[in-house]
């Protein structure tokens, strides 16, 4: 049937052309019949040969000009419609062949007909269709996972334009309307970096840059892409805030020179009281101060010691809770009694109050007395003489609480944030002449 239509478009083709061809003859007819008539009322003579010459000379021209154009006409048919459409039908066949849940309609439509061309292309139609609905799936999928990704993504094109851009990315480096270019987003940053080195050196394969955009700090990852040919097609970078990152590095180095002062501190007193006791005769009662004072800076770097050794057991994850049950009102009101001398010293005055009936609770009762005594210390050293304490134990649904209220010198508001760093301290002056070191264990 296929063959039929091929044929009846080229037969149709040769008609028009014919046609045409045919209407030029009688228009030349027709002149020569105007001229003939002319010349017979002006009573001129006529040459019939050189008429009939004239006559052959038409129909020879007319028959070569359909001859070949009706051979360029079959010739470009067959080659800028049939065979494409041809093609077309053979890959058609091809795809619905492939269908693994179409086998058997395929064979049926071949033994009824599979070469017409409307059931071919509606079956090129129809995977057509499922091709274009997998493509927007996975473009729907794309999109959906650059929008909820928490690191930023751009991609730029060979003219440095962003064709890809998520929210992260315009967040992370507060990206203006107005920016839409490689350069207008990192110029600003003064990067050693362009596209052309992205693109074109070898050594610049894949390169991370650190940048600082306000309070914030980023990590950004550059890198090219290729397109089908393995051809540069752009640069995609990729933005990660490593803020967190960068504050806790800093912290970890803070936090090693902090620990090597509070050590050296009491080193250095020991060697310089022990020397002195070396170098002379002193008397019992000089004696006793200098080993007093050795005494205490040695215990107070064991002390550091101890809670440096607890912190890296809690960070190893090899610190073993063992759980009981305890009343938490006794379990303060002893802690109180510990701190009794200290309280004493300073003329405070604590009252401890348990609000509610609490059940017994159920946690580690060494870790638990750690955090109470720490709070409680800490309010005793801060609070001037003669101050008031307060502790409230109490019961709330299902939680059990102790809270401590003093009139000492409080915290600032902007270090609030900042109380659970390690050897972190407001006034560090103060705090080490009071014998703080500044470490927390509140892992309970």
């Amino acid at each position: 049937m296929l063959k039929n239509i091929q044929f009846n478009k080229i037969i149709l083709a040769l008609f028009i052309i014919g046609i045409i061809i045919i209407s030029g003859m009688g228009v030349f007819f027709i002149n020569q019949l105007q001229t003939l008539n002319e010349k017979l009322q002006a009573g001129q003579v006529i040459n019939i040969e050189e008429l009939q010459n004239k006559t052959l000379v038409v129909l020879a021209v007319a028959g070569i000009s359909f001859a070949t154009v009706g051979i360029l006409t079959a010739t470009l048919l067959s080659k800028f419609i049939i065979y494409p459409i041809n093609k077309l039908i053979k890959s058609a066949e091809k795809i619905t062949e492939e269908d693994k849940s179409g086998e058997k309609k395929q064979k049926g439509k071949k033994g009824s007909g599979a070469q017409d061309l409307e059931n071919v292309f509606g079956l090129m139609t129809t995977e057509l269709k499922d091709k274009l609905s997998e493509v927007s799936t996975q473009k729907n999928q794309i999109e959906t996972i650059l929008l909820h990704m928490t690191d930023g993504i751009i991609a730029f094109n060979m003219k440095g334009e962003i064709i890809l851009i998520n929210p992260a990315a315009k967040k992370f480096l507060s990206i203006r309307p107005e920016d839409n270019t490689f350069e207008d987003i990192f110029e600003k940053f003064k990067l050693d970096i362009n596209m052309e080195k992205i693109i074109y050196l070898e050594s610049w394969t894949s390169t991370e840059q650190r940048i600082q955009v306000e309070d914030k700090f980023m990590n950004v990852f550059f890198a090219p892409f290729k397109n089908e040919t393995d051809r540069p097609d752009g640069v995609i970078a990729v933005i990660q805030d490593i803020t967190e990152h960068v504050d806790l590095d800093n912290m970890r180095k803070e936090f090693v020179a902090d620990v090597s002062h509070e050590l050296k501190t009491p080193i250095t007193s020991i060697m310089g009281y022990a020397d002195t006791l070396l170098e002379g005769e002193y008397d019992k009662e000089t004696q006793t101060k200098f080993l007093n004072v050795i005494a205490t800076e040695a215990r107070r770097m064991a002390k550091l010691v101890t809670d440096l050794l607890t912190l890296s057991r809690y960070d190893n994850n090899n610190k073993i809770i063992q759980k009981e049950a305890f009343d938490l009102g006794d379990l303060v009101k002893k802690c109180q009694d510990k701190l009794a001398i200290e309280i004493k010293k300073k003329e405070h005055k604590v009252n401890c109050f348990v609000t509610a009936d609490v059940p017994p609770v159920y946690a580690d009762k060494y870790d638990i007395e750690r955090v109470v005594l720490n709070i409680l210390t800490n309010s005793i050293k801060y609070t001037k003489d003669g101050g008031e304490i307060k502790i409230y134990v109490g019961f709330v649904y299902n939680d059990a609480y102790i809270k401590v209220f003093d009139n000492g010198i409080g915290i600032p508001e902007e270090d609030l944030n900042r109380i659970f760093e390690r050897f972190y301290r407001v006034d560090k002056a103060r705090t080490r002449e009071m014998g703080g070191t500044g470490l927390r264990s509140f892992h309970c």
